[in-house]
């Protein structure tokens, strides 16, 4: 089949679909995945074909202020949905849409035809287990969370709907509200992979039929990757040490956040590596290092904790390579996350990033170091995610989508087209 991905966001929102599209492509199909511009590197690197997606929501405001969020993702999903339908080419056979671009990704199945399949890395069904995972982790009861649940989905509806109708607008389809497509895809049972590990989330057993969680699609690392010598080296000088990063979160406060980082390693009485990021990290000296973006799967088992924001791929991350974590949240679905690890025993209590100061830093990490309950919990975690082959099990879900009744193909509603 030639399947195209279509994912929109930050690193951690795209770099899960190079691995997933490595194995498909292994499995003998032509895969392109379409996405911002500044990871063309990235996916070419997996050996998959590029398409650009416009936008970047991390270019538009403060992650940390809600308001300037709903703002930026407004914006963001406007760009996003001028250049979507240009990413897809006559020939795809199917769409693979992530949480983000699967409201969009909608109208143009409707318009061509074209068979389509949820891949999401967040749970975004309203259930009665948790609440919805932009509001952060406090349950507010099976009632109280269904009910949030659905109001977060209308409030998604509200951002796509300037996009939507532009888009439908310029496919020649009549109109037609994110809302109502919404329903139409969940009357139909519409099939949706959910990429992370069911020892972070098992399946809710109130979503409705069609909603699966397969496990985690890890980034694609090449086989012939290695640390850089220093890095070896740095690791090889002394025990084991913690990893502090925030990935693409905290642009602005770099000097802050590093000056910080070393007080709270010093206080612990730790070596650190500090990964520079979007916040611009860096220190120096005998028990410190600086670098830069290493592949997690390589670096994260060497190191006795690890500090991050508790975005979804870096909290499989560290929890895979079975290291404790000091969960650092910023802003919209990290706080969840956080709060499942902590649940899960494999990290100290969530540390609100507008809280963050040296000395609690410092004693966190050191009870993640040295309490050795954290480090079994993990240890336990991966264990489990190991059994899970989140690859395998979407090939076999796009599988069966490639063998339709005879004389049809199953579009992205389920019903019969014969575009092809």
């Amino acid at each position: 089949m030639r399947i195209l991905i279509a994912a929109a966001g930050s690193r951690g929102d795209i770099a899960p679909y190079t691995g997933l599209g490595a194995a498909l492509r292994r499995a003998g199909h032509d895969v392109a995945l379409a996405a911002p511009e500044p990871f063309a590197d990235l996916v070419a690197r997996a050996g998959l074909d590029f398409r650009r997606l416009p936008g970047r929501p991390e270019a538009h405001g403060d992650v940390g202020d809600r308001r300037a969020l709903m703002r930026s993702a407004a914006t963001f999903v406007t760009e996003l949905g001028q250049g979507f339908a240009d990413a897809v080419t006559d020939d795809t056979d199917l769409l693979l849409l992530s949480a983000t671009t699967a409201p969009l990704g909608w109208h143009l199945t409707e318009a061509t035809g074209t068979a389509s399949l949820g891949v999401y890395l967040q749970p975004t069904a309203p259930t009665g287990d948790f609440p919805p995972v932009v509001t952060g982790a406090r349950s507010l009861g099976r009632l109280g969370n269904r009910a949030a649940g659905r109001f977060a989905l209308r409030m998604a509806d509200r951002v796509f709907a300037p996009a939507t109708a532009a888009l439908r607008r310029r496919l020649g389809l009549p109109p037609l509200t994110p809302a109502a497509a919404r329903r139409r895809q969940e009357a139909a049972n519409w099939p949706v992979l959910h990429g992370f590990s069911t020892a972070l989330v098992p399946r809710p057993s109130d979503w409705r039929d069609g909603l699966q969680v397969v496990g985690t699609w890890w980034p694609h690392v090449d086989e012939s990757e290695r640390l850089p010598a220093d890095l070896e080296d740095f690791l090889a000088a002394g025990p084991p040490p913690v990893v502090v990063g925030f990935g693409s979160m905290a642009g602005s406060e770099g000097e802050r956040l590093s000056e910080l980082a070393v007080a709270a390693l010093r206080r612990a009485g730790l070596r650190g590596i500090l990964q520079n990021g979007s916040a611009g990290l860096a220190a120096a000296g005998d028990d410190l290092l600086t670098v830069g973006d290493l592949p997690h799967a390589l670096l994260f088992p060497r190191v006795a904790a690890v500090v991050h924001h508790a975005g979804a791929g870096t909290s499989a991350a560290a929890l895979r390579a079975g290291v404790p974590a000091v969960p650092v949240p910023v802003a919209a679905d990290q706080p969840f996350w956080a709060g499942r690890l902590a649940a899960l025993g494999a990290a100290t209590a969530p540390i609100p990033f507008k809280e963050l100061t040296a000395q609690r830093l410092g004693d966190a990490l050191r009870d993640a170091v040295r309490d050795g309950t954290y480090a079994r919990a993990a240890a336990t975690a991966a264990r489990h995610m190991a059994s899970e082959d989140a690859a395998a099990r979407t090939l076999q879900a796009v599988e069966r989508l490639a063998q339709p009744p005879s004389g049809a193909s199953v579009t992205g509603n389920g019903a019969a087209s014969s575009r092809r």
